[in-house]
């Protein structure tokens, strides 16, 4: 009886280690998030997601919620940004250390895959007059060089965006089992067109109050796949179809099943 015993507990360790090897093996995903009464409850609509994409047991995510005034922002525990295979950008017009922005710059240089949403086109440039504090800084050029478009303002704050796909791109894989038809997103355009990236391959066009505007593509910087949306409103996380662009677009940007 003592070596039937013995026998199933050395099983369980095996199995508790392979399943610890395992999941280091999963592609790690960081959320960079911060809490902004204007940056759309990404501190509450973030951490969910990134619950559900763990739950999945295909990817390990970390979420970091940084503190302070967006002129001395700071994330706890950036160094985890090294070691990531994709980084997501959920943040609004923060100025980071020079070391964490140092960091992120060396992870795309090195071609770390990038997904930026919503505010993520100010991600890092501070407000007009706004001045970083000592040993921070601001990083604006991330809009016009890692995500190839430029800030230009924005829709009617009340008016509804309908979603439409570029039947170009239907076969792409980012657009795989949407749902495109009466898509219709509650948060208003962001202005970005004409992109300043022409290679750019649009994917999603959004049509509110007579303007018309790309709010989904891809692009590259460098060695690194970007993806970016203006879609991410809060009730965004609550539509099937943006759950599922999402996440297309994170296995497209860690290159799991890429065709484009």
């Amino acid at each position: 009886m003592r070596l039937i015993i013995l026998l199933i507990v050395m099983d369980v360790g095996m199995s508790t280690s392979a399943f610890a090897i395992a999941k280091s093996k999963l592609p790690h995903i960081v959320f960079l998030i911060s809490e902004d009464p204007d940056n759309y409850g990404a501190h509450l609509t973030i951490p969910a997601f990134a619950k559900s994409l763990s739950e999945t047991g295909q990817y390990k995510t970390t979420v970091l919620l940084g503190s302070s005034n967006r002129t001395s922002y700071r994330f706890p525990n950036f160094e985890i940004v090294n070691k990531a295979d994709l980084v997501v950008v959920f943040t609004r017009r923060l100025a980071l250390p020079s070391e964490q922005m140092d960091i992120l710059k060396k992870y795309l240089q090195n071609g770390g895959g990038l997904v930026g949403i919503r505010t993520a086109n100010h991600a890092f440039t501070l407000l007009k007059g706004e001045v970083a504090e000592n040993g921070f800084e601001q990083w604006p050029e991330f809009v016009s060089t890692v995500l190839g478009c430029e800030n230009r303002g924005y829709g009617l704050a009340t008016a509804k965006t309908v979603v439409q796909v570029n039947e170009r791109f239907l076969d792409h894989e980012i657009l795989k089992g949407i749902q495109y038809r009466n898509w219709v997103s509650d948060g208003n355009l962001y202005l970005v067109d004409p992109l300043l990236d022409r290679n750019a391959q649009v994917l999603l066009q959004g049509l509110s109050d007579q303007k018309s505007q790309p709010i989904a593509w891809t692009r590259h910087y460098g060695k690194s796949r970007v993806f970016y949306t203006s879609l991410g409103y809060p009730s965004d996380f609550k539509n099937e179809n943006f759950i599922k662009l999402l996440v297309n677009a994170m296995d497209w940007t860690l290159n799991k099943n890429a065709k484009h």
